[in-house]
């Protein structure tokens, strides 16, 4: 039996999540946005309640279109805050065109966003090695420093914790525990370049 991290649970929405993409490295400019979107709404929440609602969060923000967002107006708001598939905050929903907005602000200075979030890392995973989810820290320098820098750009919701809870996703830290059988495979595919950007 694959050991995993404890967080994990046994809920197999959660251990997909998981086994599969927790932790791998994101280039992709849309899906990084997505997460970052997300992690923003996680905010005060758990992170399967906000993952049991990607689904319509991809429906009711079409498809995490940066463009689109950025342009909805109050009626869009309104719309939002009338869905139940999502989590119904007018500062987390106001947020994300904030963030759609900002984000686009970066695209067309830095040419894509993934450049940008990346360096925070020097364009590489951090590979720790925790033995323990105790040992897993809630923020980190690199997650401060984006924290700063995306807010002073415009972003919402982008505290030191949930940016580091952002880099975790998105690969740019292994965070698996070293008995976590994602540990090894993920450290090994970003040595192998299979990990590399796109």
């Amino acid at each position: 039996m694959n050991h995993r991290c404890q967080w994990a649970g046994e809920d197999p929405l959660y251990v997909r999540y998981h086994d599969q993409e927790w932790g791998v490295p994101v280039y992709d400019d849309r899906k990084l946005f997505e997460f970052l979107i997300l992690e923003g709404a996680q905010a005060g929440l758990s992170w399967i309640t906000v993952l049991r609602k990607r689904e319509n969060y991809r429906q009711a923000f079409d498809g995490f279109d940066a463009g689109k967002i950025a342009a909805y107006s109050e009626t869009d708001l309104t719309r939002l805050l009338a869905n139940p598939g999502i989590i119904r905050n007018r500062l987390k929903l106001a947020a994300a065109v904030a963030n759609a907005r900002a984000y686009l602000a970066v695209q067309d200075k830095q040419g894509n966003f993934n450049s940008f979030i990346w360096k925070f890392v020097d364009g590489k995973p951090v590979q720790n090695a925790w033995a323990t989810i105790q040992n897993v820290p809630a923020e980190t320098k690199q997650s401060q420093a984006m924290s700063k820098e995306l807010s002073r750009l415009g972003f919402k919701f982008v505290g030191p914790t949930i940016c580091y809870a952002f880099m975790q996703a998105v690969g740019m830290v292994n965070d698996h525990v070293t008995q976590c059988f994602r540990y090894e495979e993920i450290r090994k595919a970003v040595e192998k370049g299979s990990c590399s950007k796109e």
